[in-house]
């Protein structure tokens, strides 16, 4: 079934055309990817959607009674309401009818009118029954789950939205809308302010989702984990492939090139007739003239292939270097840091070799941009030290941007790095970075975060350096500027030590990664895809030697656990199967209790609670009899 329906939508900013025939369905179990560059209109796209803006022409059709939830970048809470608070708003309905269910609890334990009391009896158990339909008994876990998924702890639960920072109001945004399982689940960028643990369970969060998701973000391993489709916005209008992000980037690409062949062979075709009619009109003969009048006819009537659009304009990356480094680039030996006697991290030390790429991951909090800054020279370490080898010029890139100065126009912003250059050399660059025309005057206050990413990346490539620090470098970068980011980093032929969440980034450049949030670090020579293989095998048993078995202990091994298994899993069955008939006797037996003791408020009132009690039970062991008959089964 069609759930949302987007047919020939335009719209502008003034003279500016953002959208243009844009078209697309989106079915009642789709989950669609939305991509473009940074600029392209796909917020603005969510925005018409959920009715925030309107489209000045073309239609957006939601179908009947669907509920649709937005996720915008910066959604807004109520800061007064602590993290459960504000979370348990979503089930207010449920909420007001737990209070009317220990309201009526109430009332039939204070009455002695009988007539009443059958009343309330029959309002309470239309009241629990509802409440447990709708989940009333489960709302609770579900908050607890979803807070701790995306990376908040037991004890913030109470704390108060106003003191939360800005990347902790955006997971806890999330949390309110996964928690609200609308019928169109509206994305956008969900991933920003999640470290790679709580973008894994939002990965595992949202493929199970049994509705739509429609899902703005430029992280590719996500979108590639979550989505089926993707939509396009390029120039203005949009492009529906039915598959993933890296088979769509593939398509396109074979879309274009196939485009491209047939429209280059058509313009040779044409070429070649217009000759043809030209030549029969010098001649000037009857029948050349009717020749020429006859092949001009057939070439009108022949159906032109559009010329491939333009891509977008993307930046040129070349990073310089002008003297080697020694072999030796850093050795890092028992370094800590704490802030107000609260210790950070302890005792990391690693060393760095020339022409090596060391990505540092480990959960949000661990220190890993505090330990990138100690090393730039930016903060002292509590403890430990660090040396840098013969002939290492280092660069330094921020991720908070803060050696900028916002005074600057961006012209001597980047100018400022090396003065020997002249001013057109400079300006060259600058257009390489898509800065052109009056766009290098603009004040560094008035950039958008990706376009200070540029700047401060450019005044890295003008500092020569043979040893690169970066932290978060693909932030505010959309998925065009990263991959041009991953190219010009894979021929750097210096040294890198990078903090990323980006895993897709991760894996293409990675040749070493060094998990700090572990006791002691894990350091892993491989990519991403190696490491979470490494981290996986070994991390669970804190590096505890392992004895190695020969393939036939193993097998034979194996096989005694599956038996042992399948026996487990029978007896489970038997005692399941023994536990429902008990429980299912029961509730025919409280049944003629109540019955009996119709006259007795009190003991009816003991009665009804069991009874609740033994058909919740009985709810339970019916799913558990489910599982254990689904995994003997399989």
């Amino acid at each position: 079934m069609i759930v949302l329906n987007c047919n020939n939508v335009d719209f502008s900013y003034g003279t500016e055309t953002i959208l243009n025939n844009v078209s697309f369905s989106l079915q009642e179990n789709d989950k669609v990817g939305l991509v473009g560059v940074n600029g392209a209109g796909k917020s603005t796209l969510f925005k018409l959607i959920i009715g925030e803006l309107q489209q000045e022409n073309g239609e957006i059709f939601i179908s009947k009674d669907l509920n649709v939830s937005y996720l915008k970048q910066n959604s807004a809470l109520n800061s007064e309401n602590t993290l459960w608070d504000e979370l348990r708003d979503v089930f207010r309905e449920l909420v007001e009818m737990e209070k009317s269910i220990n309201r009526v609890e109430k009332e039939i334990s204070s009455t002695t009118d009988q007539e009443k009391l059958e009343s309330l009896m029959k309002e309470y158990s239309r009241l629990t029954e509802r409440f447990s339909y709708m989940g009333g008994f489960e709302y609770n876990s579900r908050i607890r789950g979803v807070l701790r998924g995306l990376g908040f702890e037991e004890h913030e639960f109470d704390c108060k939205i106003s003191i939360l920072s800005g990347g902790q109001k955006t997971r806890l945004a999330l949390a309110k809308v996964l928690l609200e399982e609308p019928d169109i689940l509206m994305l956008d960028e969900p991933t920003n302010h999640l470290d790679i643990a709580a973008v894994e369970w939002l990965e595992d969060y949202l493929k199970s989702y049994k509705k739509c998701l429609f899902i703005i973000s430029h992280d590719r391993y996500f979108l590639d984990s979550v989505t089926s489709r993707t939509i396009e916005i390029e120039n203005c209008t949009s492009t529906v492939y039915n598959c993933n992000y890296s088979n769509y980037v593939k398509q396109k690409a074979v879309n274009r090139e196939i485009q491209e062949k047939h429209y280059i062979q058509q313009q040779k075709e044409i070429a070649r007739q217009e000759a043809y009619i030209e030549q029969q009109r010098r001649w000037n003969r009857e029948r050349n003239i009717i020749a020429a009048e006859s092949r001009q006819k057939a070439l009108d009537r022949m159906e032109k292939i559009e010329k491939p659009s333009d891509l977008p304009s993307t930046i040129r990356i070349k990073f310089r270097q002008t003297i080697a480094s020694g072999n030796d680039v850093l050795d890092v030996e028992d370094v800590s840091k704490s802030f107000d006697n609260k210790e950070l991290f302890k005792n990391v030390s690693f060393k760095v070799k020339k022409a090596e790429r060391v990505f540092l991951l480990g959960p949000n909090g661990c220190g890993k941009s505090t330990l990138l800054k100690i090393l730039a020279g930016r903060l002292k370490a509590s403890s430990g030290r660090y040396n840098y080898g013969a002939k290492v010029n280092l660069g330094y890139y921020d991720q908070e941007m803060s050696d900028l100065n916002e005074n600057n126009t961006v012209l001597d912003e980047v100018w400022r790095v090396d003065q020997k250059l002249i001013q057109s050399e400079v300006r060259t660059a600058l257009g390489a970075f898509l800065f052109t025309g009056e766009d290098v005057f603009k004040k560094i206050s008035v950039l958008s975060g990706g376009e200070k990413s540029r700047v401060a990346m450019l005044k890295l490539i003008f500092s020569d350096s043979n040893f690169i620090i970066l932290d978060e470098p693909t932030n505010h970068l959309d998925i065009n500027s990263r991959e041009i980011l991953e190219d010009a980093l894979s021929s750097y032929e210096g040294t890198l030590l990078v903090v990323s969440h980006d895993r897709y980034f991760i894996d293409k450049l990675a040749t070493r990664i060094i998990d700090i949030g572990t006791t002691p670090a894990i350091d892993c020579f491989g990519n991403y895809t190696y490491f979470t293989e490494h981290y996986k095998k070994n991390v669970a048993s804190v590096r505890k030697e392992q004895p190695v078995l020969s393939e036939a202990k193993q097998s034979h091994i194996a096989t005694k656990e599956e038996r042992s298994r399948i026996r487990k899993l029978e007896k489970q069955l038997s005692d399941t199967e023994k536990t429902i008939e008990k429980t299912e006797t029961r509730l025919k037996e409280l049944e003629e209790e109540m019955v009996r003791f119709a006259t007795d408020h009190e003991k009816l009132l003991e009665l009804n609670e069991e009874q609740q009690q033994a058909q919740h039970k009985l709810e339970e062991l019916y799913e558990v009899w489910s599982e254990v008959t689904e995994q003997l089964e399989a």
